[in-house]
């Protein structure tokens, strides 16, 4: 019986210099090895590097592509109360289309798995969470898409918030997020964030401690409430630029705790180096956090996307390769062992934290993989190499042509 898809000569890093064969039955990989047997459909990858698909672990869909919108450009107050101000006018299909534009452009550059939050709150209701459910199931046969949603507002000082939430959690959220730093009361805005996960069995992800004060810290409060409640290795905090301003030995002892709690770190440094040291006229802090420092103490570790042509970062392309290759830069990472670490947290990384478990190229897997115009995974960082073809489920998702210098 032939293979559905035969993926030829394959550079899996994994499995040593010599390119191999991938090849697929039914949307999993069957077998990979040398010279597999017949397929239906057959591709050649020439040497190239084959990567399990991006992972995206903290992006947000339903406020991207409004810079046109916008007014305000640089505090992140500034930028929560703008983004409050211009959602009470989204539509549905406003949502949906921003949204779908942001989606395909992850798509192209190689990203298969997304974890998008959501704002819910009386501005915007469920509008954002409805559209989200829609590209949700209309791009199901090009990523997997998880909706996290969130009081990005507040909670306990946003009456309505809740119930709101409830609503989302019941119509099938993936995720309950939490963002305390914006409630009157930061720490039963943790506890109701986990009690509602509690209530609905949902992992939880916490934007969190968002500025560059090291003296207290939101985290410890979350760290409490995972060991309290079991919930460990079920959440997620994202930003946490506190923990750049530690010195080696406090963040040390920050790395251990997290690690033996259970709760994993994205680091968003797109939106982290434009957003934090704004106060600062020079000499400005980088403020994002050493999420290679903490990954080698334990903690699972992401680097992700977060915002999209918004007032929280004004640019963006839906690169993760360039995410970690921005993150090499700023962390000051040139060794290869280091390249490969930035890889790994837009990768497996980011699939761990997200609980991924049909995730990478191996027998059994799901057939999600995509061609990188590159043959070492070290210089795909360094070089921001482009995705070429992608398959998802062992479906071509997307292509690109290789760049081709046409001589006189």
């Amino acid at each position: 019986m032939p293979f559905d898809l035969v993926l030829r000569n394959a550079r899996l890093p994994e499995r040593g210099p010599e390119p191999a064969d991938i090849g697929v039955l039914d949307g999993r990989i069957a077998a990979i090895g040398p010279r597999l047997g017949p397929a239906l459909r057959s591709e050649d990858a020439q040497g190239r590097l084959v990567l399990p698909g991006f992972v995206d672990s903290h992006i947000h869909l339903d406020k991207s592509c409004i810079l046109d919108r916008c007014t305000a450009e640089g505090a992140l107050s500034e930028a929560i109360a703008e983004v409050a101000r211009l959602k009470r006018d989204f539509s549905e299909d406003d949502v949906y289309a921003r949204a779908e534009a942001t989606l395909v452009k992850a798509i192209l550059q190689g990203t298969m798995r997304i974890r998008t939050h959501v704002e819910i709150d009386p501005r915007i209701g469920l509008r954002s969470f409805q559209a989200l459910k829609r590209l949700q199931r209309d791009y199901a046969w090009a990523v997997d898409l998880e909706l996290c949603v969130f009081p990005q507002e507040g909670l306990l000082n946003d009456p309505g918030t809740e119930e709101l939430l409830f609503e989302a959690c019941e119509a099938g959220a993936e995720l309950i997020g939490g963002c305390p730093y914006t409630d009157s009361d930061p720490v039963a805005h943790i506890d109701r964030i986990f009690a509602i996960a509690g209530r609905f069995d949902l992992d939880i992800d916490f934007h969190l401690d968002f500025d560059l004060d090291p003296s207290w810290m939101h985290l410890d409060a979350v760290i409490a409430a995972t060991e309290r409640t079991g919930w460990g290795g079920r959440v997620a905090v994202g930003h946490v630029t506190k923990l750049s301003a530690l010195p080696p030995d406090a963040l040390t002892a920050v790395g251990n705790r997290l690690a033996v709690a259970g709760i994993a770190v994205t680091v968003l440094p797109a939106t982290d180096l434009f957003l934090m040291g704004r106060k600062q006229d020079h000499n400005v802090p980088r403020g994002v956090a050493p999420a290679h420092r903490l990954a080698e103490l334990g903690v699972t570790c992401s680097l992700a996307t977060n915002n999209v042509l918004n007032p929280f970062t004004p640019f963006g392309d839906g690169s993760l390769n360039r995410i970690a290759n921005l993150y090499a830069n700023v962390a000051q990472l040139g060794r290869k062992a280091e390249m490969l670490r930035c890889l790994d947290m837009v990768t497996a990384g980011a699939a761990r934290l997200m609980r991924c478990a049909d995730y990478g190229i191996d027998i059994g897997k799901a057939a999600d993989f995509v061609i990188m115009d590159a043959t070492d995974p070290a210089y795909a960082v360094a070089e921001i190499a482009q995705p070429l073809m992608g398959f998802k489920r062992g479906i071509q998702t997307f292509e690109r042509a290789a760049a081709r210098l046409i001589r006189p």
